[in-house]
């Protein structure tokens, strides 16, 4: 007979071993996109239908970069996070540990593109 309580049971991280760590990354990005994502529609609003040259000469400038830069890293890393949980929730057997690796390494390239191609435009 275990005379632990039901707080004591589930304290800490859960099932899992990483629910609860999980869960706080996805908030902490979440609330930073929150501030991102407006600083991005705002700075890239301001160079949309420009031509070629006044986009390069834009982000070269180093806060429209890094405004860009921050908002697609940082969404990315949202998506795969956010994929995971719903893999995991409605994907069964082999198929689950496959499609977490699929996703979230076409998440991480897909932000690595994005890092490349600010960095190729920026400079």
């Amino acid at each position: 007979m275990s005379y632990m309580t039901d707080r004591k049971r589930v304290d800490g991280l859960g099932a899992s071993g990483s629910g609860t760590m999980h869960h706080w990354h996805q908030t902490v990005l979440s609330a930073s996109l929150v501030l991102l994502v407006p600083l991005f529609v705002f700075t890239f609003g301001a160079v949309l239908g420009a031509p070629h040259e006044e986009i390069v000469a834009y982000y070269s400038r180093p806060w429209p970069a890094l405004v860009a830069l921050l908002t697609l890293t940082v969404g990315w890393v949202h998506f795969a996070k956010g994929v995971q949980v719903l893999i995991e929730d409605y994907v069964p057997g082999t198929a689950r540990k496959i499609a977490i690796i699929a996703t979230t390494c076409l998440s991480y390239a897909a932000a690595l593109a994005c890092v490349y191609a600010l960095v190729r435009l920026a400079l």
